[in-house]
């Protein structure tokens, strides 16, 4: 629906009373084609490739909170494609081509702002390291532009270039990459699917997974009743290692935290998005003015949405080191999410050894990115049950096989030898 600007102030001044919700709040039905357990940016967009591409609507997604409430509403919504290997880089680029399209295709003002993304290096060996990832990239057709120390300040002169241990050499720039506004990709997601008839159950809490005589899943327990389905989909991010135990399913994968950061609004400055090469921090500059900002991970296990002080200290270290004029700013607020950390630092999109179970897990760094491609190939394994050509190497059984996708999503970080 389209509003004018007259109707936006009528709206605003009645307190919204008279717009319509988004999507529906129904009542789930006793049985499903489909049941995708979690509410966030994956298991929507599955919803809605499910619908939209393979015609699949007798679909619920359930979620245990509101939409928005996990990883898909904080996050520091990056988007990008520059991977090196040949299991990540075709699949990150379909997620960023189905970006670059994303607004267009569900009606949505997502906010994609291809800005750049610019990966630092720091010594010698890096640089040698970012022009291997950089011809990789091209290889695929993947845009990749290696710059010198110049080309660098002049995009970001701000830059700590004469740190006496990490001095700014130059950096790996992938100008399509960016940033994408997290919420509203939730929101547009949840409205096209809803709109193709995908239920969206909310504060419904999965409490159990009902198997079969044969092993075969047959649907869930929830906090709202037993829901059948013919297929049940994890897509619950950091809460899959709990939701797989309902089925006597392990998993390699860990939960951790991610804490993320935003600072008073500033006048512009920060037009691109850096990550630094000397340690695992990166930052854009949020439409609002807020820098944004985040870095490792707590490294002990965790399913709360917070985080510890160790961690604020060193992500701060790492801002300031790398631009100094950090530490004039105030940090305003910081927000974690629970991770969903496999041992390889890779995604798993594949059946499971359950029959009817699929599962979407282990993005660690890189979910908000894969959004669209997860979706979409989730999608195409559920419809079809034959796996999408680009994620052919996330496979559940690659750990046992020997084959690890091993590198990690958090970006080019090469050795500083």
């Amino acid at each position: 629906m389209r509003y004018s600007a007259l109707s936006i102030i009528k709206q605003a001044l009645s307190g919204n009373r008279r717009w319509t919700p988004a999507w529906r709040e129904p009542e789930p039905k006793p049985h499903y084609d489909v049941i995708i357990v979690g509410g966030g940016g994956h298991g929507l967009a599955t919803a809605y490739y499910l619908a939209k591409e393979f015609g699949i609507t007798n679909v619920a997604v359930i979620e245990k909170g509101y939409i928005g409430s996990g990883n898909v509403g904080r996050n520091t919504t990056i988007i990008r494609s520059n991977y090196l290997l040949e299991g990540n880089n075709p699949f990150y680029e379909m997620s960023l081509k189905l970006w670059e399209g994303l607004e267009r295709d569900f009606n949505y003002n997502a906010m994609v702002s291809q800005r750049g993304v610019l990966n630092l290096f720091h010594s010698d060996g890096q640089r040698d390291e970012y022009a291997r990832r950089g011809n990789a990239m091209r290889l695929h057709g993947v845009d990749a532009d290696l710059l010198d120390r110049e080309q660098v300040r002049r995009l970001a002169p701000y830059l700590n270039f004469d740190h006496g241990r990490f001095p700014v050499m130059g950096g790996l720039l992938q100008k399509r990459g960016g940033t994408v506004r997290h919420d509203a990709v939730a929101w547009g997601y949840a409205r096209g699917a809803d709109a193709r008839g995908v239920d969206i159950i909310q504060h419904c809490e999965v409490t159990g997974i009902r198997r079969g005589p044969g092993g075969e899943v047959e649907g869930v327990e929830t906090t709202k009743g037993f829901i059948g389905c013919n297929r049940l989909a994890l897509a619950a991010a950091g809460n899959t290692t709990t939701v797989g135990r309902m089925a006597d399913l392990a998993l390699p994968i860990e939960t951790h935290v991610l804490q993320a950061f935003v600072s008073e609004g500033l006048k512009p400055i920060i037009d691109n998005v850096i990550t630094y090469g000397a340690g695992h921090f990166y930052i854009s500059q949020s439409d609002k003015g807020g820098l944004v900002f985040g870095a490792n991970i707590d490294y002990y296990s965790s399913y709360a949405q917070r985080g510890n002080l160790a961690t604020v200290e060193e992500t701060m270290q790492e801002g300031v080191s790398l631009i100094p004029g950090l530490s004039r700013a105030k940090a305003l607020r910081a927000w974690g999410g629970v991770m969903d950390m496999s041992m390889d630092g890779s995604p798993i999109i594949d059946r499971t050894p359950i029959d009817n179970l699929y599962l979407n897990a282990g993005w660690c760094y890189g979910g908000f990115k894969a959004t669209p491609a997860s979706g979409f190939c989730f999608a195409h394994l559920i419809a079809k049950n034959e796996t999408h050509h680009v994620s052919r190497f996330m496979r559940l059984d690659r750990f046992e096989r020997g084959y690890v996708l091993d590198e990690g999503g958090k970006g080019p970080q090469p050795n500083m030898h």
